[in-house]
């Protein structure tokens, strides 16, 4: 068992459930408790899907693994590579099958709609550099979409959505320029476009997101809590500036910024 835990690399699963919870608050709010059905489903589809995607992950690389990640369970001999991909067929299959018990049209679309992009992810969009980027940012973007949907209307999340899809583009390409040196099988942007010109584009998206940050605060969405959310819009700028002489403290630094953000979130539910 020990081996199909760490396959599915249980820690990230368990992360995104904790996130498309968070989801779920943003947009419900003190009345997500009214919910509790939905949560539950949504919190397997969301675990399945995750172990799914690593699953499958590990089939797809398992060439890369034996020099990158020796101890995984396919090239420590461990597993089989067919057993892999059996339990990411099961895994994925398994998300849909689930989301059909919310009973909702958007759900269900949206669960089936991010197990196309990520198979097609792992097949070939992975190697396909900016393509690639973008889809990974979709994906992050539609967890607060599936949040939102299983306790009433996923458009309550749209612009938090959008937000984590400008930064993580900005945050993959700087991820790209940082592993330039060791990417194998990839064309990646960078490589594509060149490291200054792909950094500038990174820069567009670390600004974006902040642009974005603002409409809230012109609708009155949120409580006054929401203004936090200028800690993030610092680190995302910092971010922007960053990334053409350390992309790696720039990507670093996003990874925070998101973290800064969500908390801006979750505090402008709270209203007085």
């Amino acid at each position: 068992m020990n081996k199909y835990l760490q396959l599915f690399r249980m820690g990230n699963a368990v992360m995104g459930v904790m996130g498309v919870m968070v989801a779920s608050f943003m947009a419900a709010g003190l009345d997500i408790g009214d919910h509790w059905k939905n949560l539950i489903v949504s919190a397997v589809v969301v675990f399945m899907f995750i172990c799914g995607g690593n699953a499958l992950n590990d089939y797809i690389d398992h060439e890369i693994d034996r020099t990158a990640h020796p101890e995984r369970p396919i090239p420590s001999g461990r597993m089989e590579r067919k057993s892999a991909l059996h339990a990411a067929l099961l895994m994925f299959v398994g998300s849909v099958v689930v989301s059909f018990l919310t009973f909702d049209a958007e759900c269900i679309a949206i669960v089936i709609i991010a197990a196309v992009l990520m198979v097609a992810y792992e097949v070939a969009l992975k190697q396909r550099g900016f393509v690639g980027n973008l889809t990974i940012a979709v994906l992050t973007g539609m967890m607060f979409l599936l949040g939102a949907a299983v306790v009433g209307d996923f458009t309550d999340n749209l612009i938090v959505a959008l937000m984590a899809l400008l930064v993580s583009v900005g945050r993959e390409i700087a991820k790209d320029i940082e592993d330039m040196g060791s990417d194998e099988g990839r064309i990646t942007l960078p490589m594509r476009i060149g490291v200054r010109p792909a950094a500038a584009l990174a820069c567009v998206f670390f600004v974006a997101g902040p642009a974005l940050s603002i409409l809230p605060m012109a609708q009155q969405t949120y409580g006054p809590l929401y203004y936090t959310v200028a800690v993030a819009d610092l680190l995302f700028l910092f971010c922007a500036a960053k990334v053409f002489s350390d992309p790696h403290k720039a990507q670093k630094t996003a990874k925070l910024g998101m973290v800064a953000a969500l908390v801006a979130f979750i505090l402008g539910v709270i209203r007085f």
